[in-house]
């Protein structure tokens, strides 16, 4: 069984809320009340999105290796202060 895996942002929005989405997946996004929510509602999504691109014969893009990190900066690096 092969297994597939998709990098997911999820992010808050201007209404309090949590928009999430998939970049390798252009199209593929949902929102929830919390963090929890939004994940669940990207599962389903992510489930609908692949099915549709199988039912039209498209292949299911591969997400390439890669590395995602939040980088903090001191208000002295950034000349701030």
């Amino acid at each position: 069984m092969k297994n597939y895996t998709f990098r997911v942002i999820i992010e808050p929005d201007e209404k309090n809320t949590f928009h999430g989405f998939v970049p390798s997946l252009p199209g593929c996004h949902t929102w929830g009340y919390s963090i929890e929510e939004t994940q669940k509602n990207l599962k389903e999504a992510i489930k609908c999105h692949i099915q549709g691109l199988l039912k039209d014969k498209q292949s299911i893009p591969k997400t390439d290796e890669g590395m995602e990190l939040i980088q903090t900066f001191t208000e002295k690096e950034l000349a701030l202060a």
